[in-house]
């Protein structure tokens, strides 16, 4: 090393390079300033000889030999890996010493120097990890900042260390070289530190400015218009003689958009090459190999400073470029196209006149250029400043408001840096407000160690959580490098096609899995050299490769440092994309319409169609990067779990809470949580804890739902209490129709709320105090009556508000509601659907006592107003009315024939029925009829059906009742009861069967009926229906077991009979003799005691036996009687046809009915053997009226009326009955009392039956039931 230091003595200087000569001025400056700034261009030297002029000058000296003084070296910093490299090649060949021994240099994950190299070439970003490490920069004597004009985000951080660092370390040299830009600041930064200008080797450069025609200032021009300026120009300058031309584009897009349109030129003896950083070396390195023709290289923006492209005589410049740029507002680096600065135009305009006087085509015009910005806006005003922060903080340098940038970052940026880094549980929530800078948390200081981006080193940290730390340190060094796969342009499809099987449906992080694992298995098994070739015929970038195994070797190196374990086994899918996910909360999406995703902070993107999920996407993906070219585009996603989101943003994640309230069930206050996360809703809604979230108001709404309205599942002993009480109260405002006898909910609240103490939200807290505090107080919170009565309530009595309505010894509950518009508001009775047939519609109008007077009034103003002004004021004459009739009227009498008699006493007006208005009625003061069934196996009964007319109701679920009744009582197997037998098979059938269900006596009344050709036992709800039904049940069997009479009743019947027989009106002849069959079976078993004395095999066998001996000669006896009937009836309506007198129309018309009521199909049977002499009677009755009629057809009118008034009330009583009302006794014989009355007013000399007149009818209508 000692020999390699000598050599410095002699140090060659090439004297064509224009710094050399400035060495003197140059070092002279260096001796007598701390911070010297060199200003020149590209090609002035000054990369390569300022570092031996330091050498010279004595620093980057060797340690003493007694090691008293340490050894310290030259600093050289560039923005670039490939330059330090390149740069420390070339200095340490003009040196004439190997790279790595006087000339080293050090960049991510390769270190190639020495403990005696002098001269240390490295990035920017290398220097200022090593300032973590050692603050004061202790192994440096001078240090050189190459390239600062770039202003990248490590230039500005590192001058700012340097600022601070120059006062602590005065024997510390610095030199900063820049272009001819912006020098002054650096200078006045620096404390006015002289500058040094170097004038670059170039040749005079016209500018020609081709302003694009309607040209908008503000905005990208026409893609089109571009391209044929770029044709234009290219035309132009081939006019101007021989030299290759460099055109800038704005992308890759641009480029081939530019190729394209060039080629079809026809451009002669003319080679178009693509410039950008993806390309591969191959096709990068074309642009340096000799050639003869003229070439056309279209270049990004790395051709302005990164990249000199030799032989360039003419430049196109359309005068913008993609500008990494971060926004604030949408948290994305976008890479927007925008106009590029003054200073950049001159940059792109020096990269012809290097060999040879040069042209710069200017796309726009020269008043554009003089607006535009005339430096390019540095690194760290356009960038997120996250990594900054991070590494600020744990180097210890202080407040980054504070920290001596040449340019303060935007506030706005700065705080998004902070979001990140609490995003990433890097640093405190509150840790920008406290003095002196953020404040890391202990992952923020293992992030720190991490020599990679703070994104990617939490996902690193993350995976040693679960167990993935192998997969994903692959991925993280995948990430931090560019993607090795390759797509020259001119081999796309076979690119895609070979990249094809690294591909995952579900994850582009497993495609670089895939990739890795292929190159390692290609590896093991290939010398270097075959795997080179191997990799470069798959489109796969050998030196990325081994910088993605570098990068991957260092993490290894740091991971196993901080004590992690490396798993040996492969991890599943969800391990390591919940790790992955630690760095990429704020990159998440979800699918909406079409290939739209939402995104965090509401940002709308779309996948990347070089994605593995373009063309299937999930509906959850996270991102490796979201980047803004045309769109908002995501790279690099995988397919996630929604689940997965929470517990890895469990500090930033939002938690909304709706709908708290009560759970019964669970005996505690619960709300609806709503997670988001940046505004992404990751969880929509779950049920959670309210108390521990909001104590207070769990507490309130605890005492409001689980006490106040006694919601608990199973209550304290003083809940249950306080709630019967209140349900007391509270159907004493239900019969009262008010609402302002119960104190209200605020007042139970506050009486709870003074008593319970703070902190009891649930059930298991209330208990748990007040088991305790009831030892000390027994009536602790048991209220009284007194402390719920808001108002006096001693009118709500039992007699006037009764629970109970009796009818015939059955007692139905009554039901009270105040809820106007429900169903059931007002009075309830609830009727058993197994008794609904025995409940008859008598005294219902009558409503309860209470509702009385209010009933009345509202007959009383349902009358049209020319009746009811006969009784203003209405709510007078119903009080007049309640105390006529009493405390305890008979409401077995319909309440509005009461209400008319009462009125027309008290005023003389008569009021008709049909006046009365039932839809003018509120629903309240209408019955409600609430029918409950109880299913097989249910406890609790259903409501069936609800309404206020009773009569529907019956109809409506008269089958529903039998099936009931059958349920409720028989307990006999339903295919027994439903058997249908041809002789007696059920041994004694009772009247009756009776069965309790729910405290009701319920009654049913087995009959036999006929089914089929036989019969079958039913139930019914009466004993008059089952005595009808089993009547015709008996006549069914009897019929089965005899021989048919007819044969005989055709011997027996005489030819007039017979032709009397078959001319009857009313259909076939054999109706007629089974309509008589029936009769004579009526009649003999009347005669044995009815139906119900037929009702066990003993009585039906004697029956059948005398029906045997006796039916043929009952049937004969009776169709003869028969005979006269029908012959009668024939000739009357004969005498009724023909014209007809005006003034007998009338009397006809009665005839006419009164023999359609005589004699008609089945009135044999209907009206019974006995009746048919009586019948005949009437015939001829008829027959001697129409004689007398056309004497004195107005005494013919006066006896009709009598008889028309008579049937009128017998009918208007009859339509208020029940069918079984109608078939007792009384009823029956009512008609026939009529028409004896008839016989009595038209032909008396025939006599009647029984005494008759219009009163004795009159009194036996008046005396129905």
């Amino acid at each position: 090393m000692d020999s390699l230091r000598q050599r410095v003595q002699s140090i060659h200087y090439p004297a064509e390079l224009p710094v050399v000569q400035a060495k003197a001025e140059i070092q002279r400056a260096i001796q007598t300033h701390q911070v010297v700034i060199i200003a020149g261009e590209t090609g002035s030297g000054k990369t390569t000889q300022l570092p031996k002029m330091l050498l010279e000058l004595g620093y980057g000296q060797p340690p003493n030999q007694d090691s008293s003084q340490p050894a310290r070296k030259i600093g050289h910093t560039q923005p670039r890996r490939l330059a330090a490299r390149s740069v420390a090649q070339r200095i340490a060949e003009e040196l004439q010493t190997a790279v790595g021994q006087l000339v080293g240099y050090k960049i991510r994950f390769q270190d190639e120097t020495h403990a005696g190299t002098a001269i240390k070439l490295m990035t920017d970003g290398m220097l200022l990890a090593e300032v973590q490490a050692d603050p004061l920069l202790r192994d440096y004597d001078a240090i050189i900042i190459d390239e600062a004009h770039e202003r990248s985000l490590n230039i500005d951080f590192l001058l700012g260390v340097l600022a601070q660092l120059l006062p602590k370390r005065p024997d510390l040299k610095v030199v900063i070289t820049s272009a001819t830009i912006e020098t002054e600041r650096f200078a006045k930064h620096f404390n006015a530190a002289p500058i040094i200008t170097v004038e670059g080797r170039t040749y005079p450069v016209e500018v020609r400015y081709r302003p694009l025609q309607d040209r908008d200032a503000d905005s990208r021009e026409d893609s089109g218009d571009v391209i044929q300026g770029v044709c234009d120009a290219v035309q132009e300058l081939r006019r101007e003689g021989p030299g290759d031309i460099l055109i800038f584009a704005s992308g890759e897009r641009e480029i081939r958009d530019f190729a394209e349109a060039l080629s079809d030129l026809d451009l002669h003896d003319t080679e178009l090459l693509p410039l950008f950083s993806r390309l591969s070396n191959s096709e990068q390195n074309r642009i340096f190999q000799s050639h003869s023709n003229r070439r056309i290289v279209i270049a990004t923006n790395v051709a302005e400073t990164s990249l000199t492209v030799p032989g360039i005589r003419y430049v196109i410049d359309p005068g913008t470029a993609r500008i990494s740029r971060y926004s604030y507002r949408t948290k994305v680096q976008r890479l927007p196209i925008e106009k590029i600065s003054q200073a950049s135009a001159n940059q792109r305009k020096g990269r012809c006149g290097r060999v040879a006087p040069g042209i710069c085509i200017r796309l726009y015009s020269e008043d554009d250029f003089s607006l535009r910005p005339e430096y390019t806006e540095p690194e760290i005003l356009r960038t997120n400043l996250a990594a900054v922060i991070l590494q600020m903080t744990a180097a210890k340098l202080g407040d980054i408001r504070k920290f001596p940038f040449i340019d303060r970052p935007d506030e706005r940026f700065i705080n998004d840096g902070f979001n990140l880094l609490q995003e990433l549980h890097a640093v405190r929530s509150n840790g920008r407000k406290r003095r002196g800078g953020a404040q890391l948390t202990p992952l923020g200081r293992q992030l720190a160690q991490l020599p990679i981006d703070p994104r990617l080193g939490r996902m690193v940290l993350a995976a040693n959580e679960f167990g993935c730390v192998q997969e994903v340190m692959v991925i993280v060094a995948a990430l931090s490098i560019q993607d090795p796969r390759e797509r020259p342009q001119a081999a796309k499809q076979k690119a895609d096609e070979l990249h094809q099987r690294f591909h995952d449906k579900d994850s582009d992080f497993l495609a670089y899995l895939k990739l890795w694992n292929y190159a390692r298995e290609l590896q093991d098994e290939l010398s270097k050299t075959q795997f080179r070739k191997r990799l470069q015929s798959e489109f796969i970038h050998f030196l990325r490769m081994r910088e993605w195994q570098d990068v991957y070797t260092q993490i290894r190196q740091t991971v196993r440092g901080l004590g992690y374990r490396i798993n040996q086994e492969p991890a599943s899918y969800e391990a390591i994309h919940r790790a992955l996910l630690t760095g990429l909360l704020s990159h998440l999406g979800t699918k909406e319409e079409g290939h739209e995703f939402l995104g965090a902070r509401n940002r709308k993107f779309y996948v990347s169609p070089g994605s593995g999920l373009f063309k299937k996407s999930p509906k959850w993906l996270m991102s490796a990067e979201l980047v803004e070219t045309s769109r908002l585009f995501a790279r690099v996603n995988a397919r996630i779990e929604p689940e997965w989101v929470e517990p890895a943003a469990i500090h930033l994640v939002k938690r909304n809470y709706f709908e708290p309230h009560f759970s019964s069930k669970q005996g505690s206050v619960i709300a609806d949580e709503q997670v988001t996360l940046f505004g992404l809703i990751i969880v929509p809604k779950r049920s959670v804890q309210y108390g521990p979230i909001n104590p207070v108001e769990a507490r309130e709404l605890f005492i409001r739902e689980a006490l106040v309205q006694g919601q608990l599942k199973r209550p304290l002993p003083f809940v249950q209490h306080n709630l019967a009480l209140i349900q007391q109260v509270q159907e004493l405002e239900e019969k009262s129709r008010r609402r302002d006898i119960l104190v209200d909910d605020e007042a139970l609240f506050a009486a709870y709320d003074a008593e319970i103490p703070e902190g009891i939200y649930n059930q298991q807290l209330l208990s748990g105090w007040w088991h305790k505090a009831v030892k000390q107080a027994p009536r602790l919170l048991f209220f009284e009556r007194s402390d719920l009565l808001a108002q006096d309530a001693s009118h709500v009595t039992s007699a006037a508000y009764p629970d109970i309505w009796q009818q015939d010894g059955i007692r139905l509950p009554l039901r009270y509601r105040f809820e106007p518009g429900e169903l059931d508001d007002g009075v309830t009775v609830d009727i058993p659907l197994t008794l609904l047939n025995q409940v008859e519609v008598v005294g219902f109008d009558w409503l309860i006592p209470a509702l009385r007077e209010e009933l009345v009034m509202a007959w009383i103003k349902s009358l049209p107003k020319s009746w009811r002004r006969n009784f203003v004021p209405a709510p007078n004459y119903a009080q007049a009315f309640l105390a006529d009739i009493g405390a305890e009227p008979d409401i077995r009498e319909p309440l509005l024939e009461v209400l008319a008699a009462k009125l027309r006493r008290m005023t003389g007006v008569t009021v008709p029925i049909e006046a009365w208005d039932s839809s003018q009625l509120p629903v309240h003061l209408q019955m409600n009829f609430a029918i409950w069934a109880s299913p097989p196996g249910k406890q609790k009964p259903q409501l069936v059906a609800q309404g206020r007319d009773l009569k529907a109701l019956k109809s409506q679920l008269q089958n529903r009742v039998k099936h009931a009744l059958r349920q409720a009582v028989d307990d006999k197997p339903k295919e027994q009861t439903k058997a249908v037998a041809t002789d007696w098979q059920f041994g004694e059938l009772p009247e009756v069967l009776e069965q309790q269900q729910q405290g009701f006596s319920i009654k049913a009344y087995p009959a036999l009926v006929p089914f089929e050709q036989g019969v079958r036992q039913e139930l019914f709800d009466s004993p008059e229906k089952a005595a009808q039904a089993h009547l015709k049940g008996l006549r069914q069997l009897l019929l089965v077991q005899l021989p048919s009479p007819v044969r005989y009743l055709q011997q027996s019947l005489s030819n007039k009979a017979k032709l009397a027989m078959y001319y009857n009106p009313w259909g076939k002849v054999d109706e007629l003799i089974q309509d008589c069959v029936v009769a004579a079976l009526n009649q003999l078993i009347e005669e044995h005691g009815g139906a119900l004395a037929n009702r066990d095999a003993t009585a039906f066998k004697t029956l059948l036996e005398q029906a045997r001996a006796e039916l043929n000669d009952r049937v004969t006896a009776i169709a003869q009687r028969v005979e006269p009937c029908l012959i009668l009836s024939q000739a009357i309506r004969k005498r009724l046809k023909g014209r007809v007198p005006l003034d007998q129309i009338q009397a006809h018309g009665d005839i006419a009915q009164q023999l359609d009521q005589l004699v008609y199909p089945g009135f044999v049977s209907a009206a019974g053997a006995h009746r048919l002499v009586d019948i005949e009677r009437y015939l001829k009755a008829i027959e001697r009226r129409l004689d007398k009629l056309p004497v004195d057809p107005n005494r013919d009118r006066l006896q009709t009326l009598v008889i028309d008034k008579l049937w009128q009330q017998y009918q208007a009583k009859r339509a208020k009955q029940s069918n079984t009302k109608l078939q007792q006794p009384d009823w029956r014989e009512l008609p026939w009392l009529i028409e004896e009355l008839r016989v009595s007013l038209f032909a008396q000399t025939l006599g009647t039956r029984v005494p008759i007149s219009e009163k004795r009818v009159e009194q036996a209508i008046k005396a129905l039931d």
